[in-house]
């Protein structure tokens, strides 16, 4: 200290102090020129002392003029010693940068313009200090003082070019310091940084492609700045790195992937698609390096797919598609279990390209890679079974696919219908709104006859009556009305004369048992005329109920579409199809006589004709009606034959036709419809004895009124139904 005011006058230290910006400048003069003086005589300890001396005296006094004097005197005293600066930059530079944080605004100032000129000096000296350089200009590059953050951006600008020009800057140091503030929200402190990761990547010696994976994220956050300048310098930078990925031999395309796949999902649309846009370039450059990656970004592309925005909508599909397209080898590192994952995850999004893509991508895996998707199949198979009830029938179709796929091993066909039949049954509205759709599409992927006796079997054994009716009815809708059914109709129109036919009408019978009118469908159908026409006579009075009529009035104006064409032909031949002209007799007797339906079957009727006959069978007869004139002529104890054809009896009087046990069958659909009946008398009972107790419990003094029904034809008892027994 002593040597130091010896060479500096107390007038120079003095002024270095003054208020007065002109006489701290004055006497900063005066120190350069002692200094330089010093540095000529090579007298480094008096220049040390000096520098202690406006180190400890000024830049660290608590007066402000003195820090500022302080600060202009180093500056000064860098300048004086020109070359010889660089031994005594660890005496000058860490005071002035610690000024950096000073309370006032005007010594912060005078810090920047001090290291300003002290960089000049010692230029790629000066890297040595590089990171707390740094570190203090992204803090004074918010500066809440204009004039401070006006020269920390000239000291900036400087120390950018001393770096680029310098083969001493250590990339390996900065990355780290440059990866803690990459998350800083600061507009300025963001700008700060761009510019730096800008500058240094411009740099043909620094590899900060390398390091990308270190700052991606952060210049992927501030692509969603409220400031368009940041957004524009943000994409600007992603768009300069992607280019030089394109052109890059070597990349780091795992790390990079993770953080793509974060911001696909950000709430920021031009995020999302800078992002999408950067995995649909890495999907088609990245190779092998991808793989272990198909599934996260996979989760990315999917919900994408369904953006509100059409440009990202646009990018998603294209990356989708390239992926799929991609066939990796699960031994390379492919996961299928991962992707499945995924794609089941995504069956649950609301938006329907979403979940359609998510299926398209499980029959992919299942047709290139089906053994291992089956072992994982526990994973989705419960979701792909909801997804039935998709609100969608486009998905719908697309899940019955994959269905269809998985269900050519008989456990999981097996699976899959018992599973359908259990979701009709907890949801009814799924019955009426998808069935129709689902089996007729099941139909055609699995084969109709498998479906129909795997649906017959379960059906047969359901505890449900009511649900099980209900499903029977639509199941024989289908069967009637269906374009994909029509080989299975052909089937059991052989029924009587064909082994396949007669197993299929078997198979189905038990199940069609839980409905009378679809059971006599199905006879008809299988030109089973005599068993229909036994099954009408069977009925009795708790049969024909409401639901019975509505059920009763579709089949009668199915009888007028083309699928019965060859019924109603028949009935040009009255005389060999008795039977059939029987069973259409007992329906319409059935039939309330001013419903459209009686009057639909009565008109086809009508017009049976009555050629068949003989003048002399006409003359005998008082009716016009070809079936009382047909049992008016028969000769006594004539056997009535099936279709025209010959039928035989065995023991105890069972009518057996191509190995069809009717009587038996008789019985099955007269057990069946006891079961049904005492079914629905017990729930009866039971609502009304719920809904008495809540007349006595609510309203004691209010009478119950009797229920009022429609008015329907009431249709003659058993008894009267059945046909003379055969001699």
């Amino acid at each position: 200290m002593a040597d130091a005011l010896s060479v500096i006058p107390a007038a120079v230290l003095r002024n270095l102090a003054d208020k007065l910006y002109e006489k701290r400048k004055n006497a900063a003069l005066e120190v350069e020129g002692i200094v330089k003086q010093l540095a000529t005589a090579d007298d480094h300890d008096k220049i040390t002392a000096v520098i202690n001396l406006l180190t400890t005296e000024f830049t660290l006094s608590p007066q402000a003029n003195h820090r500022k004097g302080g600060l202009i005197g180093l500056a000064a005293a860098t300048v004086g010693l020109t070359s010889e600066a660089a031994q005594h930059l660890d005496q000058i530079v860490p005071p002035v940068l610690n000024s950096f944080s000073d309370q006032d605004s005007r010594v912060r100032y005078y810090a920047c313009e001090a290291l300003y000129n002290i960089a000049k000096v010692v230029r790629g000296e000066f890297i040595v200090f590089f990171n707390e350089i740094f570190d203090a200009l992204c803090k004074l590059s918010a500066d809440s003082d204009a004039n401070v953050q006006s020269a920390a951006h000239l000291l900036d600008r400087l120390v950018k070019d001393i770096v680029t020009e310098s083969d001493q800057f250590s990339i390996e140091e900065f990355i780290p310091l440059l990866r803690e503030r990459m998350n800083v929200l600061n507009p300025y402190v963001r700008q700060f940084l761009v510019g730096w990761i800008t500058v240094l990547d411009s740099v043909p010696d620094i590899d900060m492609l390398g390091f990308l994976p270190d700052f991606l994220d952060g210049l992927f956050n501030m692509l969603s700045d409220s400031s368009h300048e940041i957004r524009q310098q943000a994409d600007s930078a992603l768009s300069e790195f992607l280019q030089e990925i394109k052109n890059s031999p070597s990349v780091d395309y795992g790390r990079m992937a993770e953080i793509l796949v974060q911001r696909a999902s950000s709430h920021d649309a031009f995020t999302r698609l800078t992002a999408i846009t950067w995995i649909n370039e890495f999907v088609k450059l990245g190779g092998d390096q991808l793989v272990p990656y198909y599934a996260d970004i996979l989760g990315a592309i999917l919900p994408c797919i369904s953006d509100k925005e059409e440009k990202i909508r646009g990018v998603a599909r294209e990356t989708n598609e390239e992926l799929r397209s991609i066939r990796a080898d699960p031994a390379e590192g492919f996961d299928i279990r991962a992707i499945l994952s995924i794609a089941r995850r995504q069956l649950s999004s609301e938006y329907e390209a979403t979940r359609i893509e998510a299926l398209h991508w499980i029959a992919t895996l299942l047709a290139r890679y089906r053994a291992e998707v089956i072992t994982f199949l526990d994973d989705i198979f419960e979701t792909l079974l909801r997804a039935l009830s998709d609100p969608s029938d486009e998905v719908v179709l697309l899940v019955l696919e994959v269905h269809a796929c998985i269900a050519r091993d008989a456990p999981h066909f097996r699976h899959l219908i018992v599973f359908l039949v259990h979701n009709f049954q907890e949801d009814h509205s799924l019955l009426e709104r998808r069935g129709a759709l689902i089996i007729r599409r099941l139909c055609v992927l699995l084969d109709a006859e498998r479906v129909y006796r795997e649906l017959s079997t379960i059906l047969e054994g359901e505890v449900d009556l009511d649900f099980a009716s209900i499903m029977v009815q639509a199941l024989n809708l289908i069967l009637l009305t269906s374009s994909e059914l029509a080989d299975l109709r052909v089937l059991l129109k052989q029924s009587l004369v064909n082994a396949a036919g007669k197993d299929l009408f078997v198979s189905l019978y038990s199940s069609w048992c839980h409905s009378s009118m679809a059971t006599i469908s199905l006879c008809l159908l299988a030109q089973a005329y005599h068993h229909a026409s036994s099954i009408i006579q069977s009925l009795v009075e708790e049969d024909i109920n409401v639901k019975f009529l509505v059920q009763l009035d579709k089949l009668i104006r199915l009888l007028e579409t083309p699928i019965f064409a060859y019924l109603r032909l028949q009935l040009l031949e009255p005389g060999k199809y008795i039977w059939l002209l029987k069973a259409l007799y007992g329906l319409l007797m059935l039939l309330p006589q001013q419903s459209a339906a009686f009057k639909i079957l009565r008109t086809r009727l009508r017009t049976v004709p009555s050629y068949s006959f003989s003048n002399e069978q006409l003359s005998r007869t008082p009716s016009g009606n070809p079936y009382s004139q047909i049992l008016h002529h028969m000769p006594t104890g004539t056997q009535i034959t099936e279709d025209g054809e010959g039928t035989h009896q065995e023991a105890a009087g069972n009518i057996v036709h191509n190995g069809i046990n009717f009587s038996l069958r008789l019985q099955e659909f007269e057990q069946m419809q006891h079961q049904h009946r005492a079914h629905s008398r017990l729930r009866s009972q039971s609502r009304n004895s719920t809904s008495s107790n809540l007349q006595e419990v609510q309203r004691p003094e209010e009478p119950r009124r009797p229920t009022t029904l429609p008015e329907i034809g009431r249709p003659p008892s058993r008894s009267s139904w059945r046909a003379p027994a055969p001699h």
